[in-house]
């Protein structure tokens, strides 16, 4: 029974993403018929008339659902002129985005050439690599809308979303930048950013809720031909655009013993490989690879800072385990490096993989934000890894990103970010803080509430360092406060021991998020599991098993598309319903 519910659900979902998305076509047509019975009618003058009161109604339909109307139409009339071709349309609302960002990644240079606040010229040329990679997300949204493909329409938006979503992150992790710096770069940027920070939110409205245009237009039942047209696949759940290795591959590659692995290259401190260091390696990797490149990473601590540009895709590092082989670094904040840059390693390059690796930012609690990992690589997993650091240990900053078999340890926001990231199997390690501070596992960074983000915890467990545990209930720990608006954090299935306080959550600043936050635990269990003392936010749900599975990795992350090919263990639905439950993914009961 749970096994139909799951895939009937499943199948009206896609049919409302093919039905949603393709609205925009059919208001286009209606548009384009009636412009063309009217001015066939009348005179030349009046056609141009109807022509342009078609545009601004398509234009208008495609606004309805945006945040900041004026915006989106000023810029599409503006940028697309006189059609009523919701393609050009989409596009134009993107490029116009790209436009502002562009504008203000010049701005950023120039204010960084006026500016005498080291923080804040640091702050502003983050800011300008930031707009960057956001230019970038929305060039590839850009193209998908051009390139537009009816047989992988959930699939298109779902990328759509996630992609948008980092451009608004990537702005708002520019201006995060300047807390605790003087002078007015930081409001000069923000009003800047501004008006592509509101085309950014506008382009994920456009996308996410097109069905919308089509009740506005009172164009509701067309929508029916579709059905019995619906070139989708229900049952294809990989994606052809990544087929960068087979499923009997990559379970072989992740399965096997490291002495049976045949890498590209080898990166060993004792001379007995390729090369010495990390980054020595990373220079010889191929650029946009569709093929996964393996380097290997011999066993014994690297003392570098590693970043793996979004050029490097495909890329698995695989270690001789997360003790063993071991990146470390102590870059920090108090020091004078912004958190974004304080990364021992940050992974850009989609298709990222690692296994076996331990990430460590070892500048300890006194120095405040000192990150060990900073992911935006799109798709990324990591598995058997382990974490460490103590304030913002693993920033999980955007994108797709899936851990499995890992440990995290840290102090106060230790997993932070606004990635749509799921932890299966994993172990969060609160670790002692300074005498003054309380512990935090995890601070989401979700600004929209349509960004597809989140934190999601699955059959996990929450533990105390040895350290710690005498100190636990004097520096008191807690699940997570909200670090944005609209912050989402979703606990399931998992143990959480007497370390967790029962009151369960912590506010970020006096009732900030408290109404607009969604958290919630789901069918957890451990002493710090009980709910009944937990605060009484309007932010704290509580689910149903037909909703919490909708945060399980097969659909949050349309994970059954590109997870299981990989080789790492999975499971795509709910562990607590495994017994009644068979996903294709799993194979298995």
């Amino acid at each position: 029974m749970a096994q139909n519910y799951y895939n009937n659900d499943r199948g009206k979902k896609k049919k409302l993403a093919i039905i949603g998305f393709s609205s925009i076509f059919l208001v286009a047509m209606v548009i384009a018929v009636i412009a063309s019975v009217s001015s066939s009618s009348s005179d030349s003058g009046n056609a141009q008339k109807q022509e342009i009161s078609s545009s601004m109604k398509a234009i208008q339909a495609i606004c309805q659902p945006t945040d900041y109307k004026d915006a989106c139409v000023n810029s599409l009339t503006s940028k697309a002129g006189n059609t009523t071709d919701p393609k050009d349309l989409v596009q134009a609302a993107f490029a116009s985005a790209m436009e502002h960002l562009s504008a203000a990644a010049k701005n950023s240079t120039l204010l960084q050439e006026l500016n005498k606040d080291p923080r804040a010229s640091q702050a502003l040329q983050n800011c300008e690599d930031l707009v960057n990679y956001a230019i970038d997300d929305l060039k590839k949204s850009f193209n998908q809308v051009g390139d537009f493909d009816y047989s992988k329409m959930d699939n298109i938006i779902a990328d759509i979303k996630i992609w948008l979503s980092a451009v608004i992150t990537y702005q708002e992790t520019c201006l995060d930048g300047f807390e605790n710096t003087t002078g007015d770069a930081g409001e000069k940027m923000r009003q800047i950013l501004k008006t592509s920070m509101e085309l950014s939110s506008n382009g994920l409205a456009i996308v996410g809720e097109v069905s919308s245009i089509l009740s506005n237009l009172q164009l509701a039942n067309l929508n029916r031909r579709l059905l019995s047209d619906d070139p989708a696949d229900p049952d294809n759940h990989i994606d052809d655009e990544f087929p960068y290795w087979s499923h009997s591959e990559g379970r072989k590659l992740l399965q096997a013993n490291v002495s049976e692995l045949k890498p590209n290259l080898t990166v060993a401190k004792d001379g007995s490989g390729d090369f010495k260091t990390i980054n020595e390696a990373i220079r010889q990797l191929p650029k946009f690879s569709n093929q996964t490149f393996i380097l290997y990473i011999k066993k014994g601590i690297y003392e570098e800072q590693v970043q793996i540009n979004k050029t490097f895709t495909n890329l698995m590092m695989v270690g001789d385990g997360p003790t063993k082989t071991k990146i470390t670094g102590s870059l920090n904040f108090v020091d004078g490096t912004p958190t974004f840059k304080t990364a021992t390693v940050a992974v850009l390059g989609d298709g990222f993989i690692a296994k076996g690796i331990g990430f460590e930012n070892s500048a300890g609690a006194a120095k405040h934000q000192a990150v060990a990992l900073r992911v935006q690589s799109d798709r990324s997993i990591f598995y058997n890894c382990q974490m460490d650091g103590y304030q913002d240990t693993l920033y999980t900053h955007t994108k797709r990103q899936f851990y499995r078999d890992c440990t995290i340890s840290g102090t106060i926001d230790f997993i932070f970010g606004d990635a749509a990231v799921i932890f299966q199997n994993c172990t969060f390690v609160v670790r002692k803080p300074l005498d003054n501070q309380q512990c935090i596992v995890t601070a989401q960074g979700r600004k929209e509430r349509r960004q597809p983000s989140a934190i999601i915890i699955q059959n996990s467990t929450f533990t105390a360092d040895p350290e710690y545990y005498p100190y636990r209930n004097e520096l008191k720990s807690y699940l997570g406060r909200p670090w944005k608006e609209f912050s989402r954090t979703i606990i399931m299935e998992s143990y959480i021991e007497d370390l967790i306080q029962p009151s369960g959550w912590l506010p970020w600043a006096g009732d900030f998020a408290l109404r607009t936050c969604f958290y919630t635990e789901f069918r957890n269990r451990g002493p710090g599991a009980k709910t009944h003392d937990r605060v009484k936010w309007r932010g704290i749900k509580t689910i149903k098993p037909s909703h919490a599975i909708d945060f399980a990795p097969g659909r949050f992350l349309s994970g059954d598309r590109w997870i299981p090919s990989t080789g790492v263990p999975y499971n795509s639905g709910l562990f607590t319903l495994l017994s009644n439950v068979t996903t294709k993914s799993q194979g298995r009961i």
